[in-house]
């Protein structure tokens, strides 16, 4: 009994960096871009935003397009705006 808890304990460290999220700095709401600015500067950058979110992580992240058409995932940080993390088809 003791090896299949153990096991289950093994399995379950493995597989658990599967499902981190992406973690950025967490700033004080008073330091933060408001998230209506920033997917308006977003937008003005050329991006077409589906979906927009602050994480769990303390990220801003957006689902949509980029300039050239190209459909995007990319995690900002909330006070630089700088991207932390992102995923380009």
């Amino acid at each position: 009994m003791l090896n299949k808890a153990l096991f289950g304990l093994i399995a379950a460290a493995v597989t658990l960096p599967a499902f981190a999220e992406t973690q950025c700095q967490n700033h004080p709401a008073a330091e933060q871009i408001p998230p209506a600015k920033f997917q308006e500067q977003l937008k003005a950058e050329g991006y077409q935003i589906r979906n927009f979110k602050k994480t769990d992580g303390n990220c801003y992240e957006i689902y949509g397009k980029n300039k050239e058409g190209k459909r995007v995932e990319i995690y900002f940080d909330t006070k630089t705006g700088k991207p932390v993390k992102s995923e380009i088809d």
